[in-house]
């Protein structure tokens, strides 16, 4: 009998110790009790007329999917009766309109009724309705909107709000717990959790903005709402998904807080956000282009272009140089560079370093205010001689005058063609080969002896101009890569 007591002891424990040593998942509700009230619901009306919808409405046959949803959820479609449409011999009042409305998140920021939110949640809006916790509703006044990085500030009248705290996202770590609140699909107040996926993220046509991708589940209305550390503290506003079916795919991302903050700063101060930008256009270095310039690793930011008379051209930068410090900062890789650029004032005297032929050089460079972009110019020029040469996989052919003038080049060689090695690397017909290794091309003769001087198998730097833009391409000496 002791015997059996003492196995069923020992039995007893060795299931007991597993189930304690088990971590356990943490606990979201003091999180929720304590900054859910601070966690607003925005619903925006705008007025769209009847003509502005049907130019904006794809036209469905009655079997697509998509048309019983359209049938269903807007308004008097083609395809359905109009109970606005005038009877026979009935005069015709013209197209009338209808109220837009739209729903998202954010959250109060001051007691007195600032709230942080998306700029597309507001984007266009006529009427922006913020409504709390405690089912008050207030009109809100749009203090201003940054498309860039999709912050907008809004303020309701009103006292002794609920706010919540900032952390910091520089202190995130990737696999961390995360919790959204927001509005999904009109749902207010709805929380989700998940873990920080990555930090830094580059979204396209997104330059300013190091995203913190998470897995927490962010559907529409969510946008514009907070995420939480474990320690309450809002480090980041929920913004974009990535989706192929418009829902929640486990890919969120959502933009810093120091970033939101910093532009809510100045969107409260002066009602705009300015940003530096020095005239360069710039392309990542890969380890092909890297080995090309020597550079012991694939690092900062490739200069392949410089806008004439601007501060990069002012203070000495050119075509062919890599960035790889800014204001002190490192700058490793390419998309970094708009950041801190963007985030300095204009103005100010900064020192930058650059790599210029296998060496690290100190520069001064003023910083201007980036205005609304300009649209490129494509250059034209007339058709080009026929192809004087053919070689490492390129039909090429030496710039006429007047192409030469279009393009406002002193010299460069024409692709007619381009197959094998030279199209696997990137090179297109139609591009123009203006350098390699930062030596200027004159002609296609200049160009083969360079290619013919290389070491074999190299990897060598062709700076291409295409279209209105110029960009590096690796391409080994050989032809053979």
């Amino acid at each position: 009998m002791f015997r059996s007591l003492v196995r069923m002891l020992c039995l007893s424990f060795c299931l007991l110790v597993p189930l304690q040593s088990t971590a356990q998942l943490p606990d979201f509700t003091e999180l929720v009790e304590k900054q859910g009230s601070a966690v607003v619901n925005i619903s925006t009306t705008q007025a769209v007329s009847r003509n502005a919808l049907s130019q904006q409405l794809p036209q469905l046959d009655e079997n697509d999917p998509l048309y019983e949803f359209f049938r269903r959820f807007m308004p008097n479609q083609p395809n359905q009766p109009n109970p606005n449409q005038p009877g026979p011999g009935q005069p015709n009042p013209g197209p009338r309109g209808f109220q837009a409305q739209s729903l998202g998140s954010g959250f109060i920021i001051s007691a007195d009724g600032y709230i942080l939110t998306n700029a597309h949640v507001i984007d266009s809006a006529d009427e922006v309705t913020v409504r709390l916790t405690d089912k008050r509703e207030f009109k809100a006044k749009v203090i201003g909107a940054d498309r860039r990085t999709d912050v907008a500030l809004i303020k309701i009248e009103a006292v002794a709000l609920p706010t919540v705290r900032f952390g910091d996202p520089a202190k995130l770590k990737v696999g961390e717990w995360v919790v959204a609140i927001g509005s999904p699909f009109g749902f207010d107040n709805t929380v989700t959790a998940g873990i920080v996926s990555a930090k830094g993220r580059s979204l396209p046509q997104e330059n300013f903005v190091p995203f913190i991708q998470t897995d927490v589940a962010v559907n529409p209305g969510n946008s514009g709402g907070p995420l939480f550390n474990l320690r309450g503290e809002v480090v980041g506003i929920n913004s974009q998904i990535y989706s192929r079916t418009g829902g929640f795919m486990g890919l969120s991302f959502a933009i810093p807080i120091d970033v939101a903050n910093n532009i809510a700063q100045q969107l409260r101060t002066t009602g705009k956000v300015t940003r530096g930008r020095i005239g360069v256009v710039i392309q990542p270095v890969t380890k092909e282009l890297a080995d090309g310039f020597g550079l012991a690793k694939a690092q900062g930011a490739l200069v392949n272009s410089v806008e004439k008379g601007g501060p990069a051209d002012k203070a000495g930068i050119e075509a062919g140089d890599v960035i790889l410090r800014f204001d002190g900062k490192p700058v490793e890789a390419s998309e970094d560079l708009p950041r801190v650029v963007g985030g300095t004032k204009p103005g100010s005297k900064i020192a930058i370093q650059v790599w210029r032929n296998k060496a690290a050089r100190d520069l001064q460079v003023v910083v201007a205010e980036l205005s609304d972009e300009r649209p490129g110019r494509q250059a034209r020029g007339s058709k080009p001689q026929p192809p004087a040469a053919t070689q490492f996989g390129m039909g090429l052919a030496d710039l006429t005058d007047a192409q030469k003038k279009e393009l406002k080049v002193e010299g460069g060689v024409f692709v007619d063609s381009a197959q094998g090695a030279a199209a696997r690397a990137g090179i297109r017909r139609g591009d123009v080969i203006l350098g390699v290794n930062n030596q200027d091309v004159k002609s296609v003769e200049q160009f083969r002896q360079l290619m013919d001087g290389m070491e074999k198998g190299r990897i060598v730097a062709l700076l291409v101009r295409r279209g209105a833009n110029s960009l590096y391409i690796p391409f080994r000496a050989d032809g053979n890569g």
